[in-house]
């Protein structure tokens, strides 16, 4: 028997995604695009490479937008269903809010700001065999690094004994991290609450335990990175660009000595480009001639770069102009600005860029 047979999927899409913002004052955080596409389209196709294919969502930040993006699901192979959540209610508040839903077997809960290849088939077969009621996807990670995630304490069987959050490196009793992807029995639902906020990492899971329920973690291999702020998100982007994480994009063509292309359809790179790194761009887009590109740049659809414009590690939305000799580094530029000619962007973050008609205006 496939052991994925009626596993079901719950994404986490309500989240406001403060921490990205100004980026998320023009989407919500699940459409924000790695290598130009929305980060929760991965999480789907991800689910659906794994024979999951019901899935829910709960939605609440810019609810439109998402639902109007992913439909019903159809076109990505799975059929989609969405719940909206009038008031946010925590990450297991949202999983509950969807329980009619997720009544019927083990099912699966991913947050929607999440970028992996992980095994979900493999993590779905552990779970069932050693029988846990709950488990965790954990991921170990360098130790300067702990201190920006929930650290998951295992016994010698990989059940979980304990939690730390956020610890200083010296302080930190493990270092396996929890990547925000669950395995769930429906009973857990009898242990949550009717009402009020509720989370996993500070109530659920460490309730759980208490009671000597099985609570598993379960390593994972491969990648795994939140996009939770500026930096990881750029660094996301950077590593699918390179394919540091597989998430089926067209394979990249070599270009010159040391490029490496993948270029939708209709989109031109003219005479004269020094690529020294990695490029994907979206459709009908163009490169201007001389343009030069270094590292690793996503550029979106409808995008004009125009000649001699310096990009070395930068993100630029769809619908943007970036004019000439412009030079960005490190930076990510959010759908329909026009970038300056006189920009000189090489240690921002994040670009706040002007659209031509607030120029205009201005």
């Amino acid at each position: 028997m496939n052991n994925m047979e009626g596993v079901n999927a719950i994404v986490l899409a309500a989240g406001v995604g403060s921490r990205l913002d100004p980026l998320t004052s023009q989407v919500p955080k699940p459409l924000v695009p790695i290598a130009n596409v929305p980060v929760m389209e991965h999480i789907i196709k991800l689910l659906a490479k794994n024979q999951i294919r019901n899935i829910h969502a709960n939605l609440h930040y810019k609810p439109e937008q998402i639902a109007e993006y992913f439909g019903d699901g159809s076109q990505l192979g799975v059929n989609l269903q969405f719940k909206y959540e009038p008031q946010l209610s925590g990450d297991a508040g949202g999983v509950r809010a969807c329980r009619q839903f997720l009544m019927g077997g083990t099912f699966v809960v991913l947050m929607g700001d999440l970028l992996t290849d992980a095994d979900l088939t493999r993590i779905v077969r552990e779970h069932k065999e050693k029988k846990a009621i709950a488990s965790i996807a954990v991921k170990q990670m360098p130790h300067e690094e702990l201190n920006r995630f929930g650290v998951v304490v295992t016994d010698s069987r990989g059940f979980i004994k304990g939690f730390q959050e956020k610890p200083e490196a010296k302080d930190a009793l493990s270092d396996k991290v929890s990547t925000g992807i669950y395995v769930l029995e429906p009973e857990v639902f009898h242990h949550m609450p009717a009402i009020g906020e509720y989370g996993f990492g500070r109530q659920l899971f460490p309730e759980l335990i208490e009671k000597g329920l099985p609570v598993l973690g379960i390593d994972i291999e491969g990648y795994w990175s939140d996009v939770g702020t500026i930096q990881q998100y750029r660094q996301a982007n950077f590593d699918a660009v390179c394919r540091r994480v597989k998430l089926g994009l067209p394979e990249a063509k070599p270009y010159r000595q040391n490029g490496k292309l993948t270029v939708g359809e209709r989109s031109v790179i003219e005479y004269g480009c020094d690529i020294d790194g990695a490029l994907v761009m979206g459709s009908n887009s163009r490169l201007g001639a001389g343009t030069t590109i270094l590292g690793n740049v996503a550029v979106g659809d409808n995008c004009v770069i125009e000649p001699g414009a310096i990009l070395r590690d930068c993100v630029i939305w769809s619908n943007s102009v970036v004019q000439s000799g412009a030079h960005i580094e490190h930076s990510v530029i959010c759908s329909g600005s026009v970038v300056p000619s006189c920009t000189k962007h090489v240690e921002a973050n994040h670009v706040s860029v002007r659209t031509e008609e607030q120029m205009q205006a201005a």
